[in-house]
């Protein structure tokens, strides 16, 4: 069987041994799962650069469920939130948050103007009542960077706490929860990990887990009651992805043996670099400037000089393997190209072929 290459957000292209490790049954009361779920979680808080006062919690789902388990057991209803929008992805927070019953203060931005330090350090100056703030660290909207150390510590001057949406960088972007800030960061195995799909994690204070207990707005999204029943007997609440749980666990071993997440970075960085210079070369244009944008997903606009239909070349691609996403920009044409997953530049080359012998 050949694989398709995924060029997008997630669910990304994974290495052959990953899907290989999949192939073995396992009981969730096994001894050896439950102590492979312990090491998943211990080398999670070891990648987030945090030890003691710490917890990872995992979900099962996708990233969504482990965000809407962290606002809604650990945000209270007569809290307000500061949600910093520049893209889907913040404003999916905001909305997870106000259909719990709380209150958020949305700070819109455009979908190319990063998060503000200053401009957020004086709101919470000026609204006493906003006790948390939430931030989406790459916003794959467009594939924008927000300044995460600069935030977390406008945000940690203030005596705010902060919970980050890392699904896309965490393991792809080198991050340390002490260094900007973070009280809660959420993230999903089908990222930058390069695991495949089926549950989240939220790795957040041990305090803000205990003092949360008893305030979840949900029987199965129940983060403190997750996280008591792993510390218990290591055993989920209910049917955990165990498939998908022991090829993470292989996909953390092979991020371990490729250098760590600065080595991962390196690789992705590059990807994105041929990337760049190739759409250029064929007359595309990034829809961000250079330095606001991560190497983890690029949008380009599509161009306004040639017939140019999407849907086509995604069944041209399609037709050759070779996956991309369309775009999510609300005032442009455009569509998105992943540099994430087990790809290298030869991928990268690949697929740039293939857009040139299309656009031709």
């Amino acid at each position: 069987m050949t694989d398709d290459k995924l060029f997008t957000p997630g669910p990304l292209s994974t290495s052959r041994t990953v899907k290989e490790s999949m192939l073995r049954d396992y009981g969730s009361r096994e001894d050896d799962f439950v102590a492979l779920v312990r090491e998943i979680r211990a080398e999670l808080l070891a990648l987030a650069e945090v030890g003691a006062g710490f917890e990872a919690v995992p979900m099962q789902g996708s990233g969504t469920f482990a965000l809407e388990a962290a606002i809604s057991t650990l945000i209270p209803t007569e809290a307000k939130i500061l949600t910093v929008i520049n893209g889907a992805y913040g404003a999916r927070l905001a909305q997870i948050a106000e259909l719990h019953g709380i209150e958020v203060e949305r700070m819109e931005l455009g979908e190319d103007e990063p998060a503000d330090p200053s401009r957020i350090a004086a709101t919470l100056a000026g609204d006493p009542s906003i006790s948390h703030v939430t931030l989406v660290h790459c916003e794959t909207t467009t594939g924008l960077l927000n300044p995460l150390v600069e935030v977390g510590g406008a945000v940690a001057a203030a005596g705010r706490t902060f919970m980050v949406d890392a699904m896309s960088s965490f393991g792809g972007i080198p991050l340390s929860m002490e260094t900007a800030s973070i009280d809660v960061l959420v993230s999903s195995s089908n990222k930058c990990i390069e695991g495949v799909p089926g549950f989240a994690f939220v790795l957040c204070r041990t305090a803000l887990l205990e003092e949360s207990d008893g305030r979840a707005r949900t029987l199965s999204l129940d983060l403190v009651s997750q996280w008591r029943g792993l510390e218990k007997n290591g055993q989920f609440r209910f049917t955990p992805p165990t498939h998908v749980m022991v090829a993470f666990r292989q996909a953390l071993r092979e991020l371990a043996e490729e250098g760590g997440v600065e080595a991962r970075a390196a690789r992705y960085r590059a990807n994105h670099a041929r990337l760049v210079e190739g759409m250029r070369e064929l007359g595309f244009e990034e829809y961000l400037p250079s330095e606001r944008q991560a190497w983890i997903i690029t949008t380009f606009r599509e161009p306004a000089d040639r017939p140019f239909d999407f849907e086509r070349v995604y069944r041209e691609l399609r037709a050759r393997g070779l996956i991309i996403y369309p775009g999510k920009l609300t005032r442009e044409k455009s569509f998105r190209i992943g540099s994430i997953g087990h790809l290298t530049t030869e991928d990268i080359d690949r697929l740039l072929n293939a857009m040139r012998e299309i656009c031709a």
